[in-house]
């Protein structure tokens, strides 16, 4: 990634702190006047923004740092941890938000000040659908699972807003106090979906998953188109960790090719795989024809 790329995600996670802070102070007040455990589950969940947030600043900061002695390749996957902790804050939230709901079940109580609660939560919702967006779309542009997590999550958030002031304000319409607990319980359970989403993406990059299908026929294209002068290529295997693509695969070339004629072969194939794979560690190894192939074969596009 480059140092531009770099700067952004770190500017970004930045100011997820003090903008994470004031969605949670607006929520917290439009539960104060209002009494509503709906808007006080909403308020938790955004406290787990808030946890988040302070993660996510620390573990990118970490997870660019260049690779050293004792991390060769890289830093990159703390990235995935802070995912993992935001998934697993998620679900405690939404484990305490269940807890809350149920106690009020029995006995839901009217909300007070209904309409300047429920003002204050819609203008914390607008600040959060602006800042989700712009996380999960600089996520994806600069590969990051941390940003892209986190905006999933606070996107998520802004359903549920949007879930709950629609219900409140049917609970104030209707004169049944009784959708308040209801809301809570449902929002819990969105909650927990968004949970297990993080955390099931976040193992996946911890595991060395491969890139996505599409993005590995794409390469296999531009292996085979720039890899004029070989016999083959074979092995091909990807993994991604945080913004980095990890490539590894073989090149088979005629036994009596001169070693500065296989390297400018690799040469050219590294330059147009990180042209569309910005900042990938790519590994090229060079073998003679007559060995035994293995592994995915990409074929060769031979020169006219």
């Amino acid at each position: 990634m480059s140092g531009q790329g770099n700067k952004t995600i770190r500017k970004l996670a930045f100011w997820g702190m003090p903008i994470s802070l004031v969605v949670l102070a607006l929520k917290l007040a439009a539960w104060r006047v209002t009494g509503s455990v709906a808007l006080l589950s909403d308020g938790l969940e955004s406290l787990v923004n808030v946890v988040a947030a302070f993660i996510a600043f620390f573990v990118i900061r970490y997870a660019q740092k260049p690779a050293d002695h004792d991390h060769p390749f890289g830093h990159h996957k703390a990235e995935y941890l802070s995912a993992v902790t935001e998934g697993v804050l998620i679900v405690v939230a939404a484990l305490m938000i269940v807890q809350e709901a149920v106690g009020h079940l029995a006995h839901p109580l009217p909300m007070d000040a209904p309409a300047l609660g429920l003002a204050i939560n819609f203008v914390a919702g607008i600040i959060n659908a602006v800042w989700g967006y712009t996380l999960v779309r600089e996520g994806r542009v600069h590969r990051s699972p941390a940003l892209t997590a986190d905006g999933q999550h606070i996107l998520s958030d802004v359903y549920t807003s949007a879930g709950v002031l629609v219900g409140l304000v049917l609970a104030v319409v209707t004169g049944y106090p009784i959708f308040d607990p209801v809301l809570a319980i449902l929002v819990a359970i969105n909650i927990l979906y968004q949970g297990y989403t993080v955390i099931s993406a976040s193992i996946d990059g911890l595991m060395d998953k491969a890139v996505l299908p599409e993005e590995e026929a794409a390469l296999k294209e531009v292996i085979g188109t720039h890899a004029a002068g070989s016999l083959g290529v074979h092995d091909l295997k990807t993994r991604r960790a945080g913004a980095v693509t990890f490539v590894d695969f073989h090149l088979v070339v005629p036994a009596s090719m001169a070693v500065g004629e296989a390297h400018n072969i690799c040469d050219r194939l590294e330059d147009a795989i990180r042209a569309i794979h910005a900042g990938a560690e790519i590994t090229i190894h060079v073998e003679p024809e007559g060995e035994k192939a293995h592994g995915i074969r990409v074929k060769v596009i031979k020169e006219a």
